[in-house]
């Protein structure tokens, strides 16, 4: 378990940097600031998408593409919840802000869910072709 939290750590830093970085590009370039209220948020979307793609685990039994669905489906419902938890507590959300929310979303959880289903897929071949040269050898 222990092991566990410290690889979602890890996933969790890694895709929180990327996330920060390339959102300070794009604030450079266009010219604008953060607050510190879109800080805390893109750390909570952060969290919440490296969570919901740790549990690919759980849909080992169905198909990727319906796991990929369904996982992206969990996190937009949480990612739900915090806005309404902001639009209660801290400042009103316009319908336009939620689309372009979903919107600012969306875009990097593909991206970044890609890129770990790929590491995922591909560690899982090298395993598989390594149980088959252990195979392999055993048979001789």
């Amino acid at each position: 378990m222990k092991e566990k939290i410290k690889e979602y750590l890890l996933e969790l830093c890694c895709a929180y940097t990327f996330v920060s970085v390339t959102g300070a590009i794009v604030n450079i370039i266009a010219g604008t600031e953060t607050n510190n209220i879109n800080v805390l948020v893109m750390f909570a979307c952060c969290a919440i998408a490296t969570f919901v793609l740790f549990l690919h685990k759980l849909f080992d039994r169905i198909s990727p593409l319906a796991m990929m669905i369904i996982q992206y489906l969990i996190a937009s419902g949480l990612i739900a919840v915090m806005l309404l938890l902001i639009d209660k507590f801290v400042d009103p959300i316009t319908p336009r802000g939620w689309f372009e929310f979903y919107r600012s979303f969306t875009i990097p959880y593909i991206i970044l869910a890609g890129f770990y289903y790929y590491r995922v897929f591909s560690e899982t071949k090298a395993q598989n072709a390594l149980l088959r040269e252990i195979q392999d050898q055993s048979e001789e």
